[in-house]
């Protein structure tokens, strides 16, 4: 069930998701690539998938879908976790003429997506739980049919979402992509400069320490960074992203922490699953689970949105980065102690 977990049972209260919007689409959007073939690609698990040409009818997955459209690269069918209205990938895209195949976690209309004759199906890979977006344990036996219709290919969730994008372009190369597309440098230029502030920020602050949490009814979810290419990134650019000592066995993306034990760990600022964020519940929380405000940075209203596992693109992680360099500014470095 992946790193949804947590945001399943958010979502079960109706909690408003955000993301933000389109910054990577070039130009052009909605081509599909030029090459011929014989065509060939390294999947995230390792596995070489080739074919006798370049394939032209891809299904993708909702921020595969987003990274191959960065490139000009148009999906003729796209599955979602959510609605494609709310999905930070996909909700300030031209989905026009893409058929939409699911949006719910879990649920695809296989016989739909098999009317559309694809060659290919892009989706990432999730090495934790060695499986594909939308083919993992738990989703309905029936999508994992989806499988069946054309190979599936994608770039591996791994130890950075820097290495994911560079995977996505180089995907997309294969299909035809240009990739040297004047949009696509100024997103990278962006990318880099919005790097510069926020290494420039956090290291103003080196004290400052952080986690990353997604609550739900029953239990307050610790994000492991280990597995959140994101989290991984930021404590590379020497922001201390706190490590749980105790993360769930069977599913190791977070520490499950009862109600009860909420306050276990006090960063001094509280990343919020950006999936579920808004900025009013903080305060429902506290009303909701009064020991939300054990933590100390939880009751300073010091919590910002963290981009959970949805990044693909240079343009989106640029529009992160830029909120989070606010939030870390913002933050007083002894709120935990």
């Amino acid at each position: 069930m992946r790193a949804w977990r947590p945001l399943l049972a958010v979502a079960a209260l109706s909690v408003v998701l955000a993301g933000c919007g389109s910054e990577d689409s070039p130009g052009s959007t909605g081509s599909t690539g030029s090459a011929s073939g014989p065509w060939k690609f390294t999947d995230g698990s390792g596995k070489v998938v080739t074919a006798d040409k370049v394939p032209t009818r891809i299904i993708a997955h909702a921020g595969e879908a987003a990274a191959l459209m960065s490139f000009g690269i148009k999906p003729v069918g796209i599955y979602a976790d959510e609605s494609v209205k709310t999905d930070s990938n996909l909700k300030d895209l031209d989905l026009t003429g893409i058929t939409i195949l699911g949006e719910e976690w879990g649920k695809i209309d296989v016989e739909k997506a098999a009317s559309l004759r694809p060659d290919l199906i892009v989706a990432d890979w999730w090495p934790a739980e060695k499986a594909h977006s939308g083919l993992e344990e738990g989703v309905d036996e029936k999508s994992k049919k989806l499988a069946e219709l054309a190979p599936v290919v994608g770039v591996a969730q791994g130890k950075s979402i820097l290495e994911l994008a560079e995977g996505y372009e180089d995907l997309a190369e294969s299909l035809g992509a240009k990739v040297d597309d004047p949009q696509i440098a100024a997103n990278k230029k962006r990318f880099e400069a919005s790097l510069a502030k926020f290494k420039e920020a956090v290291a103003a602050k080196p004290g400052l320490t952080v986690g990353a949490m997604s609550p739900s009814d029953d239990k307050l979810y610790f994000a492991n960074p280990e597995y959140a290419p994101e989290l991984l990134d930021f404590q590379r650019w020497g922001l201390k992203v706190i490590n749980p000592g105790s993360p769930d066995p069977a599913f190791p993306y977070w520490e499950n922490l009862s109600w009860e034990n909420a306050d276990k760990y006090q960063p001094d600022l509280i990343l919020w699953d950006g999936r579920s964020y808004k900025p009013t519940a903080n305060a429902e929380w506290g009303q909701k689970q009064p020991t939300w405000f054990k933590i100390k940075a939880a009751k300073a209203g010091t919590v910002a949105a963290w981009p959970a596992y949805w990044l693909h693109t240079y343009g989106h992680y640029a529009t992160e980065l830029d909120k989070l360099t606010e939030a870390v500014k913002a933050a007083d470095p002894n709120i935990g102690d």
